[in-house]
């Protein structure tokens, strides 16, 4: 443990956290969230809300990928152990957070923007929120106490919008989590367990030692790293909370009067290790044991952890699988999740329209491959460059199609509200190609070198901002032929690449893109009104504000440089037969 905590003292020490961030703590934040999240130095920065009426909230990390918002209290100390005041603090944010609008009026302008956003995202998707304490030290007894104490409240509160949970990441857990996100190590857990005479079968199935078991629940609560997620290395998703609408009901059944019956409504946990011993007097012990289908249920039940105790007619499922191979480890971990909630992007990957478009564009490209499941494996025989994701594309074709790009971030819309509309066009493979081609273009230039200039606040929305410079350029393409609807991706990308202008047009799109936030920042200040960057961009606003930037670009254009306001007019002249009216999403 004492190696993490030198490691993070010496690197909080170096250029980017002394210049950016002005005492220990917010450095210490701010690691957290580069070296765990892994975010880069722009989203760090822009994640921290320390300071003079923080709220107790020192950051405020939101995200998108798995629709979570964490809220982050630091504790940067040296000593041995923290008392319970954090906790105590953490419970005040919850209880000002059930009313954000008083909340925001006396909170500092960094906290007040990320208020904004949670406001926002509560509103229009479900998330859950994630209360984080992270600290240097090791809680007391009283703190662990006050903290099981307010996640019993939180499991069981129904007077705010949103599911939460509290966790807390000590130095050890640091430890773990450095080690876990650097891909250094996997943590390496052997489990005694107790079985019960006449409730397990031992076999050997496809040349694989298996024992299936009905496992008490007081069993259960005594496996390792639960608490810290380190039992799950290996599954495809994490806790998604103990208020999660699925865990709630898994609680409901283990302390209710039905908790009998709880084998017979679980679909059962998948654990996996390297080597099973069997001990003698129905004891097995697990080596590097890891569970690859089951988080959800087994944190909801160490949640119960002291009814649990109670209960002597409580069992579970178990299947106990000797798997020393990694990769046939990873492919029973993909294949066995599908008790969680299943999102709207799941249910349509079966979809007969996306079936068609994958069948059409594998045809066309055979050295491509088109994946339309969460955790698909792309053969090692097809071209990267070639590989298009269902999800990704889904979100270009609401930003081009759609000219939404304000709202190309959420999946359940995509999916969900206006998935007919947009899955039942007729996409040709060379334009799901080109949408792709586009994207991974911009999201080649987003990084910390910034090659394209783009503007510090923009590059933090990293989740948003890029479908709007997908957007960009179907607008510069369509400004430069005087038409208003929606051009071919396929041709814009023959066009821009027969001329050698895509480079230059991702140029041009990226400096329209800056004008239009600086325009609308600027007049918003003039106007005395506060500008949020994240609401800036979720709204139609600022789609209104790159056709603006675009259309004075190319007015402009003939009198600042004439040759290439020729060349690209030119190079970019498009018959109207490449032309179609935007698919509505409004």
């Amino acid at each position: 443990m004492e190696e993490i905590l030198t490691k993070i003292q010496k690197e909080i020490k170096e250029p980017y956290y002394t210049q950016n961030f002005p005492n220990d703590g917010q450095r210490f934040v701010a690691w957290y969230l580069r070296n765990i999240f892994l975010l880069d130095q722009r989203q760090a920065k822009d994640a921290i809300t320390d300071g003079a009426k923080d709220k107790q909230i020192d950051a405020v990390f939101i995200d998108n990928d798995n629709s979570k918002i964490y809220i982050i209290q630091g504790k940067f100390y040296t000593g041995p152990t923290i008392n319970a005041e954090p906790i105590r603090e953490i419970v005040s944010v919850w209880n000002q957070m059930k009313d954000m609008e008083q909340m925001q009026q006396s909170a500092n302008f960094h906290l007040m923007k990320k208020l904004c956003e949670i406001s926002n995202v509560i509103e229009n998707d479900d998330y859950s929120v994630c209360y984080q304490l992270v600290t240097t030290s090791t809680l007391t007894t009283e703190a662990k106490n006050d903290a099981a104490s307010f996640q019993k409240i939180l499991s069981e509160d129904e007077s705010t919008k949103f599911s939460a949970d509290i966790e807390v990441v000590d130095l050890e857990c640091l430890g773990i989590a450095y080690e876990r996100s650097m891909e250094k190590d996997n943590p390496c857990i052997n489990q005694e367990i107790q079985l019960e005479k006449g409730k397990y079968l031992t076999t050997d199935l496809n040349s694989t030692k298996v024992i299936i078991a009905a496992l008490p629940l007081k069993e259960c609560i005594k496996i390792q790293g639960i608490k810290d997620g380190t039992l799950f290395q290996k599954n495809v998703r994490q806790s998604l909370g103990i208020s999660n609408k699925v865990n709630k009901e898994i609680k409901k059944t283990i302390t209710g009067e039905k908790s009998g019956d709880f084998f017979f409504f679980h679909n059962g946990i998948t654990a996996i290790c390297n080597k099973i011993d069997e001990l003698g007097n129905d004891v097995i012990k697990l080596h590097s044991m890891s569970v690859v289908n089951g988080c959800q249920s087994l944190t909801t039940i160490l949640s119960c952890s002291e009814s649990i105790k109670k209960k002597n007619d409580a069992y579970v499922l178990f299947r106990f699988y000797e798997i020393p191979q990694r990769d046939r480890a990873d492919s029973i971990s993909i294949n066995t999740n599908s008790q969680s909630t299943v999102k709207a992007r799941d249910l349509r990957s079966n979809d007969k329209r996306v079936l068609a478009l994958k069948k059409a564009y594998e045809n066309k490209y055979t050295q491509g491959f088109f994946a339309t499941k969460r955790g698909d494996i792309i053969p090692a025989d097809k071209d990267k460059d070639y590989v298009v994701e269902l999800s990704l594309l889904g979100k270009c074709f609401i930003a081009w199609y759609s000219q939404r790009p304000n709202i190309a971030y959420g999946e359940s819309k995509i999916f969900d509200k206006y998935f007919d509309i947009l899955f039942k066009h007729d996409y040709s493979p060379e334009d799901m190609y080109a949408l792709t081609f586009f994207m991974k273009k911009i999201m080649k230039n987003w990084t910390e070198d910034n090659p394209l200039g783009i503007d510090e606040m923009i590059l933090t929305m990293k989740a948003y901002a890029p479908f709007h410079f997908l957007y960009g350029i179907s607008a510069l393409v369509a400004k430069c032929n005087n038409n208003t609807n929606v051009p071919s991706p396929a041709e814009c990308l023959r066009l821009t690449e027969k001329s050698n202008l895509t480079d230059i047009v991702v140029n041009i799109v990226s400096n329209c893109l800056n004008n239009a936030y600086t325009i609308s920042l600027d007049e918003a200040n003039t106007n005395g009104k506060t500008f949020i960057p994240q609401n800036w961009i979720k709204s139609k606003a600022s789609i209104s504000a790159i056709q603006a930037a675009i259309g004075n670009y190319v007015s402009f254009l003939p009198t600042m440089n004439p040759d290439m306001s020729k060349q690209l007019k030119s190079s970019l002249a498009m018959d109207k037969e490449f032309f179609e009216y935007r698919l509505s999403a409004d």
